[in-house]
Parts: C-alpha cells; structure tokens; sequence
C-alpha cells in the first residue's frame, strides 16, 4: 500500500477501557508521532474510553447494535459514520462486534485490530487463557489487518511476552496488555510513515 498522507487520520472503535485508545491519544501529543485520532465510536454508551476520548476532545459517536437490529443496515450505517471521518486508517482496539462486508470493501487494507497471543495460535475471546493452558513458554500481541473472519487476518507485526511458570490468567494478561499498547502505537506510526505491500499472507514493509 502507498504512503498515507501524514499525519494519518485514525478512527479508533472501542467497546470497554480503551487503554489502547489511550496509547495513541498519548503517542498523538508528540510531534514526532505521525498519527492523530479524530473520531472514536462505540457500540455502548456510557464507557470509559469515549471519556477518554472527549476529555481528549476527540469527537465521538455511539452506534449501538441491539437484537432487533438489522445486521447489513448496521454495518451500513458504521461504514457512513467512520468514513464521515475520512480516516487514513481504522483501528478496533477492544471493539466487541464483528464489522460487515461493507465495512470491510471500505476500509480493507486500512483496518487494524490487536489480539492478545501471537496469531495463529489462540485466536478468540480468551488468548492468554488458553496460552496458558497450553503450557507455552511465551505467548504476546499481534496487530493485524481485519478481514471477513475471527483473528484471520495479515500479520502486520507482533510483540513476544514471556510466560512466567507461576503466572496466573490475569497476571499474564496485564503483562501482553502493556506489550500490546506498546506494539499497537509502534505499528500505527509505521504504517504512516512507510508503504507496505501484501502478497498472499504476507506483508513486507518497504520505504
């Protein structure tokens, strides 16, 4: 993909905390980092990251999907929300719903998520978990390009975290939590600042 125009435009979707959010809104007050958030939106309302984002005084947006929501229109209308951005690039940073194919013919190549373990191996809700359950002697964080399926997408880079013999679930968790914020801000300024190119599963950077 060709260099993006800097400074990036970053919409950041969340659903909880938005410690992810926060690393970039940190790494944004640094003149040196080439990326700045200018939206952030949420399928719930009242949560601690869209407080980050207005005492940030980013613009916010609440998109909620209920049971009787129509899941194509949804998407659609996710897809005119972040787009009325014009986002560089997307960033899911704890977005607990899956996007659409609207949402991804959009914003495919400029969309990003993270993962608590190094992709391939646990995918899913509870990466450290099952990390830890395999017994592995070190585990991570994965920043990929989202695709149509659950932590399928283009490796763009990962992070190893070491898996401490007496560690618990939640102990390990808070150490890939802290490599994940690192990894995801160092990414992001990566990708504004460098062209990359995708072949088969493969992304290599260039520039």
């Amino acid at each position: 993909m060709p260099l993006l125009p800097a400074p990036l435009r970053l919409v950041v979707l969340v659903s909880g905390s938005g410690t992810l959010l926060q690393a970039l809104l940190d790494a944004g007050e640094d003149p040196g980092f080439s990326a700045r958030v200018v939206g952030v939106g949420s399928d719930r309302d009242g949560i601690a990251g869209l407080k980050r984002a207005e005492q940030a005084g980013v613009a916010t947006f609440v998109h909620p999907f209920r049971r009787e929501t129509d899941r194509a229109e949804w998407d659609r209308q996710l897809t005119r929300l972040v787009a009325g951005f014009e986002p560089g690039l997307v960033v899911l940073a704890g977005f607990m719903k899956l996007v659409g194919p609207e949402f991804l013919a959009a914003f495919g190549g400029r969309l990003i998520n993270t993962h608590p373990a190094l992709l391939p191996s646990f995918p899913g809700m509870h990466g450290p978990r099952d990390a830890l359950a395999h017994g592995v002697k070190l585990t991570g964080a994965t920043v990929f390009l989202v695709d149509e399926g659950v932590d399928t997408g283009v490796i763009v880079d990962q992070v190893a975290v070491p898996v401490k013999d007496d560690d618990s679930v939640d102990e390990l968790h808070e150490r890939i939590k802290v490599a994940e914020r690192e990894l995801l801000v160092q990414t992001v300024h990566k990708l504004a600042t460098r062209s990359w190119q995708v072949t088969g599963r493969t992304l290599r950077w260039s520039g």
